[in-house]
Parts: C-alpha cells; structure tokens; sequence
C-alpha cells in the first residue's frame, strides 16, 4: 500500500491579494514549492498538486521537482470540489496526505510522524495534528475514506464527514505551531512567518 499526498493550491487567493498565497515565501522558497519537497523528502509518493486560478506560475514553481499537477475545472465550487478532483487521479488503495497551501509553515517532522501513523494505529481512519487543543493541517487518511470524500458534494464541508467516524479519527497532540497557522490574509501570513522564522532560530 502507497501512501500519496495530495497538496491542495486551487483556490484564487482572494482575500491574499493580488498574487497566490502558494507563491508567498516561506524562507527562500514558496509556499508550494516546500509543501512538495517536504512531502517528497518525507517519501509519499504520488505528490499531487492540485491546481486551478493560478495553475501557470504554481506549474512554473514547481518545475524539475517529481510532482504530478491535476487541474480542477471546478475549484470555484469549493475546497471539496477541488479535493475530489485530486482524489480521482491516485491509486484507489493509497492512503493520503491532504496538505492545504495555506498551512505553509507546518514542520518537517510533523510530515514525518503523519505519514508513520497508518503503520501503527490500524484502526484509526483520519487522522489530525493538534496543538494545544486546535486540531490542524494536513491530515492523513486512509484509503477507505476514499469513497466518502467522493460522495460529498462539491461546496459541502470536508468535515462533514467527521461526526460518523467517532472514535476512528484519531487526535495527534504535536509541538507545532505550524498546523494551525492558517494564511488567509496577508496579516496572518506575516505573523506566522514572524513566528516560524523565531522557531527556525532556536
């Protein structure tokens, strides 16, 4: 069984600004161009990028890297939509890594632990980093959850889905600012940046 990720970098940024909050730079590199190494370095395999309003310059940043693009022709729909689109491109069996652009700043080790967990915890079926009670990004899910994310419909909530699950999602308490540093806004962007390059120093 395969463990792929799928990086999620669809959506038009409006509320970022006049440019991609993929291409924001984290360190010297973008928002998206370290969402994949990471997840390369970390060994998933298939790395998706899914993509729509901005799909020239992400598909300019990520060149050279052993990264597939998958266009959503309706991420205006929503996140769910632009999910999906990915999801039907990799392997039915393949537990995935579901790592929105616009939680940038999440630590390589976090990555790490996430994709370890399906190895240890056979029972759990999603699985969520928290910090300090937040739960967080990415995510990780089993293949079974393939068929139920499919079904949503494109504008409902992913986490519609997690009430049914009970005690098969499971809560990975992480030293991690990072899983819950949402980008929304340029305001945001800084402070979590402020806060990652703090980290990096330490």
């Amino acid at each position: 069984m395969t463990t792929a990720a799928l990086l999620l970098a669809a959506g038009a940024s409006s509320r970022f600004g006049e440019r991609s909050k993929a291409l924001a730079l984290v360190g010297e590199r973008t928002a998206i161009r370290r969402l994949a190494e990471v997840s390369l370095d970390a060994g998933f395999a298939p790395v998706e990028v899914v993509v729509g309003a901005h799909r020239e310059g992400i598909g300019h940043e990520l060149r050279g890297l052993d990264v597939d693009l998958v266009e959503a022709t309706d991420w205006y729909e929503g996140r769910t939509a632009s999910v999906q689109a990915g999801l039907t491109t990799l392997p039915p069996d393949a537990d995935v890594l579901f790592w929105p652009v616009d939680h940038p700043f999440v630590q390589a080790r976090t990555v790490h632990l996430l994709g370890a967990l399906p190895g240890r915890d056979l029972l759990g079926v999603w699985f969520i980093p928290t910090f300090r009670g937040r739960s967080g990004h990415p995510v990780l899910w089993r293949s079974s959850m393939r068929h139920d994310l499919l079904e949503l419909r494109p504008d409902a909530p992913i986490r519609a889905l997690l009430p049914e699950l009970g005690p098969q999602v499971r809560r990975i308490p992480v030293e991690d600012p990072g899983v819950i540093a949402n980008i929304d806004t340029p305001e945001q962007y800084r402070d979590a940046l402020d806060a990652w390059e703090q980290s990096e120093e330490e």
